[in-house]
């Protein structure tokens, strides 16, 4: 996994994570006013068909950027787009067959491009469309919350839940490419803010402290949405995550380790019915459960072998307290509250 900064006259600084994954390699690129640069996107259609899928609360306010991104450097492009319902709870199968369908009625061949517009339920949809349709498709990712830019849209889990678990029907297909528009949070509610946070403290448990730490001290500046500290976070996760799963990219090892908190909070998201907690707020009280099962039942030993597996030296009795009490600065309280 390897960065870099790109820096163009006249525009704004591009922050490139690249995901090592030999021929389905692929950049992620970061940085302010992103859907204003469509060479970034064009590089990566290589035929002259793409379907857009959006929710009908991203498509208002990102919609027609993405269409012009996709179209000003091939005007020839014939573009389609399908607009879903929005939440957790159309993340199913019905939604996917709508996907099927408007890519079937406009004769959608095998070079065609999947562009998903939105946060981590449409980017799971769409790139389980594409993997499926022609035996798949290309398929793009332009993540618009914290949560799908800090985590989902990077390492090719796509999928749908079903009616007794989360994300129980899905395919690992990577995407061609990842672009990252910092503008799209400012029209982030600051509970899904505070949502995507938490995975963000979860890569910084499982991998890097001294990301943590950096978090512990820049809590206040994300919530603010500082400019310069969202674009670090969503780097520095992006590469977290990038380098474990250029490691494991079918999870048959060391790639689990970015389930942490997950394995309860799935089954809250499912218990509790989809869409009542965010993605974020069940994963944050999964770990909170993580951190009481070591302090009360006193496995250290075994969750210190699970945490330095990945090579770093973090003491995991006081790492996983500072972990829950950065969660409550992060205002996941609420989500909590409502289990």
């Amino acid at each position: 996994m390897k960065s870099s900064l790109i820096c163009v006259a006249g525009t704004e600084e591009i922050i490139t994570v690249n995901v090592d994954l030999g021929c389905r390699s692929y950049p992620v690129y970061v940085g302010s006013g992103l859907l204003n640069r469509p060479e970034l996107l064009s590089r990566h259609v290589h035929g002259k068909q793409a379907l857009v899928v959006t929710n009908t609360t991203i498509a208002p306010l990102f919609l027609d950027k993405a269409i012009k991104a996709l179209q000003q450097e091939n005007t020839e492009m014939t573009l389609e787009t399908v607009i879903l319902p929005d939440g957790e709870q159309f993340k199913n199968m019905e939604s996917v067959i709508k996907v099927f369908d408007a890519a079937i009625e406009a004769g959608m061949d095998r070079r065609c491009t999947f562009v998903a517009v939105g946060g981590g339920v449409v980017g799971d949809i769409c790139g389980y469309a594409a993997s499926s349709y022609m035996r798949g498709v290309n398929f793009i990712q332009i993540p618009t919350t914290f949560m799908s830019q800090v985590d989902s849209s990077v390492g090719g889990k796509t999928g749908i839940n079903y009616r007794v678990g989360k994300n129980l029907i899905g395919a690992i297909y990577q995407p061609k490419c990842v672009l990252v528009d910092t503008n799209t949070l400012n029209y982030l509610p600051n509970r899904e803010l505070a949502s995507g946070i938490a995975e963000a403290i979860k890569c910084g448990l499982v991998k890097d402290g001294k990301y943590f730490e950096w978090l512990e001290n820049n809590i206040q500046a994300l919530l603010a949405r500082d400019p310069i500290a969202i674009a670090y976070a969503i780097k520095r996760s992006c590469e977290i995550k990038a380098g474990i799963v250029t490691l494991d990219e079918k999870e048959n090892g060391i790639r689990a380790i970015l389930n942490f908190g997950h394995t309860f909070g799935h089954a809250i998201e499912t218990s509790c019915g989809y869409g009542n907690l965010l993605h974020g707020e069940a994963v944050a009280v999964g770990m909170s459960f993580v951190f009481w099962v070591e302090v009360v039942l006193l496995i250290v030993p075994d969750l210190t072998i699970f945490i330095t597996a990945t090579g770093d030296t973090i003491e995991a009795n006081e790492e996983l307290q500072e972990g829950e009490e950065l969660l409550e600065r992060a205002n996941l309280e609420e989500g909590e509250e409502q289990v």
